[in-house]
């Protein structure tokens, strides 16, 4: 099969890509020029090219363009995602961006990247979550942001996804990510009631990996397949936490994407290539990151990017 044949969609945390504004609503005051990660100017915009160059080298193996969509979490606002695809290495191909700010309490949210040339955007909409602590205390987190289209001339339905994340532990946290994968249940019910065949596609930082609950029993059925199912192994994943390997980043699909031949599911996968990768010290074999700790490293993420490939 050539590269005219074939497609790819993203997805990528792009860990903490503040602008260097201090937001009054927000706690980005360690991103700014005067706080504790002293961000300014130089170090927004030298991540900001770091972004645009992975975004579009991904895929390009396979495919004739970098992926016609790209979700994206961990961007503080709309201008973040549009300096993006305003970088130098995007700026001549045709992207364009959906975001909303959510009310998570550090201001960053999720957002979607599309070529104009081969997704027709038609209605967009953040979709609030209402998730509590065990103590009755609402948890700020993000929205899910919900995106239709034509893509190559097909209706689409796109979510993307940053779901509460396990820094209280897994144990404390686990029933909130069940809470979204039910939401999100909720308006594939109701899509899949209007259109038996729609197409969907649910990406994200699902703060959790493929055989969790979450995934595993509350979103994965035989209307909704992960591709990303094989690609955890003890040696590879997306991020790595106290020496074990994630898969956090995942890319699901209706089983329509398998039924038809058009905009049909080949393969998915890490892109983990050696330019991502810290190649020194202890933190070898990891994801490059921008900062560890409060020493800057200049380097892109603590996520490793996802995609998947299709035919049109």
């Amino acid at each position: 099969m050539t590269k005219e044949n074939l497609f790819s969609i993203a997805f990528y945390n792009t860990e903490n890509l503040f602008d260097y504004k201090d937001d009054v609503h927000t706690l980005d005051n360690d991103y700014t020029p005067s706080g504790r990660k002293k961000w300014g100017h130089y170090r927004y915009q030298h991540k900001v090219n770091k972004i645009a160059k992975v975004i579009s080298k991904i895929g390009t193996t396979d495919c004739m363009f970098p992926p016609v969509l790209v979700g994206l979490a961990e961007v503080e606002t709309k201008q973040v995602a549009l300096d993006i695809i305003h970088s130098e290495v995007l700026r001549y191909l045709n992207y364009d961006c959906v975001h909303y700010d959510s009310p998570d309490e550090r201001g960053i949210d999720v957002a979607l990247l599309y070529h104009k040339d081969f997704f027709e955007l038609t209605s967009s909409e953040a979709i609030p979550v209402q998730v509590f602590e065990t103590n009755g205390v609402k948890d700020d987190t993000r929205d899910i942001l919900y995106v239709q289209g034509n893509l190559y001339g097909e209706l689409t339905h796109v979510f993307v996804n940053h779901w509460p994340s396990r820094r209280k532990g897994i144990d404390k946290t686990h029933f909130k990510r069940i809470a979204l994968a039910n939401i999100l249940n909720y308006r594939i019910d109701q899509i899949l009631a209007e259109d038996p065949e729609a197409k969907i596609i649910i990406m994200g930082d699902f703060n959790d990996d493929p055989t969790s609950e979450s995934i595993a029993k509350h979103l994965v059925s035989n209307r909704i397949k992960n591709p990303m199912e094989k690609l955890l192994t003890p040696k590879e994943g997306t991020l790595i936490h106290n020496g074990v390997w994630h898969l956090f980043d995942q890319i699901l699909y209706s089983s329509t994407f398998e039924k038809e031949q058009k905009n049909q599911f080949q393969k998915a996968a890490i892109y983990n290539e050696d330019f991502l990768t810290d190649w020194t010290g202890r933190n070898k074999g990891e994801p490059l990151r921008t900062y560890i700790g409060k020493f800057y490293r200049g380097g892109f993420s603590d996520h490793f990017p996802v995609y998947a490939i299709f035919k049109k």
